[in-house]
Parts: C-alpha cells; structure tokens; sequence
C-alpha cells in the first residue's frame, strides 16, 4: 500500500482533501512536525503489535509511549510491537507511512489524542499526513474505539 492505495480509503470518509505531501521525509514524529508545523505531540502516529490473531495497530500522540501494564491489561499480553517485514507482510505498508487507513487490522486510538483539535497520522507513505479532528480520524479509520494503553503525555 501506498498513499495512493490509501487515497480510497480517505476518499469513501470525506477527507482526500485533507492530505499533504511532503518533498522532506516525514517519516519520524520529529520529521512530520517539521513537515506540518505542528508540535511533535500533535502527530498521530500508529504503532503495530503483534498478537494471536495477527497485528493490531494503535495510533497515539506523538509524545505518547506504551505503557506495558496498560496495555497487557486491556489485551492480555505484552506489548510486541511488529519488526519492519512483519509491518510490510501484514499491513502493507512500509515503516514511517503506516496509517490507520484501510488496513486490515484492528486499529485503536489511544485517549493522548483527544487533548487537540487537531491531529496528523501518515496518509501511507512517509512523505504524507492528513489533517483531521479525532472524531474525524475515528471516523476515517473505522477504529474499534478509544483505549487507554500509553504514558507519558499527561504527565508533563
């Protein structure tokens, strides 16, 4: 998949509009905040895991991190995040424009986003991002619903 693979997807929601594409890399929370002009913490960046029944994939805040415990209790088991292949074979994207768009895995949105207005995940490619309100990116990426799994943003 690519941005362009992910284009129907944002499409069908209302919100091919919204994306931006990059000459720079945007690959990295730093690199895309730079790209957008947004604080890093505004980019909403998705996080693969493996589990029994594949992948799962988790979009927090930029400055978010996963809390082990947090997440063991909510899916009864440690936080394994994919290696770069396993990201390719099971989501079809590459590392750095993984986005919770027409993915094939369950996506959850962690509660760090809903402190902005605003928030920017990859559109599928690491020189992409769309401009969406959280509502929107649940809209958007059809998410199972919200999760509490990471820390770090509520503690500054």
């Amino acid at each position: 998949m690519s941005l362009e693979s992910v284009r129907p997807s944002l499409e069908a929601a209302g919100f091919a509009d919204r994306v931006m594409t990059f000459a720079n890399s945007s690959a990295t929370v730093e690199l895309a905040a730079q790209c957008v002009g947004c604080q890093p913490a505004q980019i909403a960046k998705s996080l693969s895991f493996r589990t029994a029944e594949g992948a799962v994939l988790i979009v927090t805040a930029g400055d978010a991190k996963i809390d082990n415990a947090k997440y063991k209790a909510l899916f009864h088991q440690k936080a394994t995040m994919l290696s770069h292949d396993e990201v390719y074979d099971l989501l079809g994207l590459r590392v750095g424009g993984v986005c919770p768009f027409g993915v094939s895995a369950p996506v959850f949105l962690d509660i760090s986003l809903r402190r902005f207005d605003t928030v920017y995940p990859a559109a599928g490619d690491d020189h992409s991002a769309v401009r969406l309100t959280p509502e929107e990116l649940q809209a958007a990426s059809r998410a199972q619903g919200w999760v509490d799994v990471c820390k770090g943003w509520n503690e500054v």
